[in-house]
């Protein structure tokens, strides 16, 4: 996928300059666009290896091709940032801005050089910017406004965002801090929220803020039981249900909790990360059952809706790391299901594969997917070591010579393809090859 994603770049900044270039000789426009694709390719090569000098220099020959491409500049900006020249990237993110103001990333990438440097004022001024492209960005600004000591910037910021999400354990810890320190010089919090939801025991907000007064000051039992009084008086209330699902988890009711969580996932009004918090928290207490199997499996279903993650994938990710190797194949394969070509997903699953020994279904995930990705090698790699261990040595022979060709500036890489070429040779009775490939190998190895 990065492949395609650089290759993608490349045809938008050749499209930048096709343009100007339009009133040229054809054979001149041809022989700048090769120049500009050399370059730029020459770029994208260095970066990759941590060559960030010279893919700067690639980078300065593309623009002075088409100086007034944006991407350029920020690509200028990402190379000169990792050698931490920060004065230098800030010009050439800014130039990227001044350029294209409605790209995102550009915005970013002077975020990245102020935050690096500690320049909070000037953060916070390119994060108000960043909330107008994501409302999560407010977390940046709320953490900007606590360094630079506006607090009450930061707490005012903080119950604007409460009004519409739930607070992640950050934000919690801010609120907690400043809520105390406010409610220091502005009487007890506590008696003018009980008086609130006493005269509207309807409005459902003031439960809210009690329940969040008390998790700050580490009440648990008593923000659990304004839960169940908000969910007495407003028994529709979905909020009621995220403080009834972390009750239910300590209480170690399983079957409860996941039916608050199922609700909370439902809602149209509760913020998506919210949402992810509590599937992980239910992963978490749910890690070494299975009765709750056909649960997990509708909340993944529900959030799948979001756009912006593959939850699949990061619940495959999860079980992964558990080494709970049927469950990760299980949401892999649901995460491909949505992203056919996601290479992140299709690499962990033949991870996943080779741990678990399952070297049939390796060696036909393996071959599938290089008809989509032919140029990577770690498919080859394991297609050989399927064959391999199921005593198919010929095939394991043909995908790790094949796959060999397209390994590139990996001696670690190279080291495992000559090893298993080496044992495929020795197990065919080739003593010649066997020795060539195991020597190379060996070579390599000292190389590490």
């Amino acid at each position: 996928m990065k492949q395609f994603r650089k290759i993608a770049l490349f045809i938008g900044i050749i499209g930048f300059v096709l343009p100007a270039l339009a009133q040229d000789n054809p054979d001149d426009i041809a022989m700048v666009n090769d120049e500009l694709e050399n370059n730029f390719y020459e770029a994208v090569k260095q970066r990759a290896i941590e060559n960030y000098d010279k893919a700067i220099t690639a980078i300065e020959k593309c623009i002075d091709s088409d100086p007034d491409n944006a991407a350029l500049y920020y690509e200028l900006g990402k190379n000169n940032l990792d050698l931490k020249k920060y004065a230098e990237a800030e010009i050439a993110f800014q130039k990227a801005v001044d350029l294209n103001p409605n790209e995102r990333w550009y915005w970013n990438g002077l975020y990245d050089v102020y935050y690096t440097t500690k320049e909070y004022p000037k953060s916070i001024t390119i994060v108000k910017k960043l909330i107008e492209f994501d409302e999560n960005m407010k977390e940046d600004l709320v953490s900007l406004y606590v360094y630079t000591g506006q607090h009450e910037e930061a707490l005012k910021l903080l119950e604007d965002m409460q009004k519409t999400s739930v607070l992640s354990q950050t934000m919690e810890f801010y609120k907690r801090k400043l809520t105390e320190e406010s409610a220091q010089n502005d009487g007890s919090l506590e008696s003018k929220l009980r008086k609130a939801i006493a005269e509207n025991p309807k409005n459902e907000q003031s439960y809210l803020d009690l329940m969040l007064y008390y998790s700050q000051m580490n009440q648990e039992e008593k923000a659990i039981e304004v839960a169940k009084q908000l969910a007495k008086e407003i028994p529709d209330s979905e909020w009621a249900q995220i403080s009834l699902f972390k009750f239910y988890l300590n209480e170690n009711d399983g079957e409860k909790a996941a039916d608050s969580m199922l609700k909370v996932l439902k809602s149209k009004e509760i913020d998506i990360k919210l949402k992810h918090r509590l599937l992980n928290e239910f992963l978490i207490f749910s890690a070494n059952a299975t009765q709750y199997d056909v649960q997990l499996d509708q909340a993944v279903d529900l959030l799948s809706e979001d756009k912006t993650i593959n939850v699949s994938k990061e619940v495959a990710k999860f079980y992964f790391n558990k080494k709970n190797y049927e469950k990760t194949s299980l949401f892999l394969e649901k995460a491909l299901m949505h992203d056919p070509n996601d290479w992140e997903s299709i690499s962990l699953l033949l991870d996943n594969l080779a741990n678990a020994k399952n070297y049939e279904a390796l060696a036909v995930k393996a071959e599938i997917f290089i008809d989509t990705f032919p140029a990577q090698p770690k498919l080859y790699y394991y297609a050989g070591l399927a064959h391999f261990n199921l005593g198919e040595y010929k095939q394991a022979i043909d995908f790790l010579k094949n796959g060999l060709e397209f390994v590139v500036d990996d001696p670690d890489q190279e080291f495992y393809f000559n090893y298993l070429l080496g044992e495929s040779y020795r197990e065919l009775g080739d003593e010649k090859q066997s020795k060539q490939y195991l020597s190379k190998a060996e070579s390599l190895k000292s190389q590490k």
